[in-house]
């Protein structure tokens, strides 16, 4: 298993549970959180689906993440956007990845008003385990600082209805930011948010 799937599969695993019983809501979702997380870590710490390079592997200990915040769990207006065209999405490498829009999402954060286009990969779509997965890069007012300059990525599943949960909380990096051989794609201009998103994984620093 790469660490592209491995990475799948943990989102997979955590990211559609319902609340465990006798658990409040906010308490669930802390936990649940932390789970993702601690799967994150494990993948990273798993020579055979990290995506570091092995000088880096060795003094590996953990991400570094924001404290999680439930002002970033974000309930969204999801609005489908059906007939577009399919396009070629830059990356960190001459490689491209076939992309297309699938729809729009709107919010707010902070009580200021976000919207933020959603894609569906090609390639994945024509796979029976991810045909419902959707791509989610963004970039914020953090990134360059406390993130990545090149922005982060969430992943999330076609929603049944017209919403959807946007949990920043698990905000990731792209895999280059680890290793060169990955090819990333460019964040799009549309989905460069003004605000800052504290909130998921920070940049990554050499120990």
């Amino acid at each position: 298993m790469n660490f592209r799937t491995l990475l799948l599969t943990v989102f997979l695993v955590f990211g559609g549970m319902s609340f465990a019983s006798g658990q409040q809501p906010d308490t669930y979702l802390i936990n649940e959180i932390k789970s993702y997380q601690d799967s994150l870590d494990q993948a990273f710490q798993n020579r055979d689906t990290s995506p570091l390079k092995e000088e880096d592997f060795e003094q590996f200990t953990g991400l570094d993440y924001f404290p999680i915040n439930l002002d970033y769990y974000i309930k969204a207006k999801f609005t489908r956007t059906p007939n577009q065209p399919a396009f070629d999405m830059p990356t960190t490498t001459s490689e491209v990845k076939t992309y297309e829009k699938y729809g729009e999402l709107h919010f707010s954060v902070y009580g200021r008003p976000v919207s933020l286009d959603v894609f569906q990969s090609h390639e994945l779509r024509e796979t029976e385990k991810y045909k419902n997965y959707l791509f989610l890069p963004f970039r914020d007012e953090t990134n360059g600082a406390e993130t990545y300059g090149g922005g982060r990525y969430l992943e999330m599943w076609i929603p049944a209805g017209d919403s959807v949960i946007i949990d920043f909380n698990k905000a990731y990096n792209p895999y280059c930011v680890y290793n060169t051989k990955y090819s990333c794609p460019l964040v799009p201009k549309q989905n460069r948010m003004d605000i800052p998103v504290y909130a998921g994984v920070k940049d990554f620093t050499k120990e």
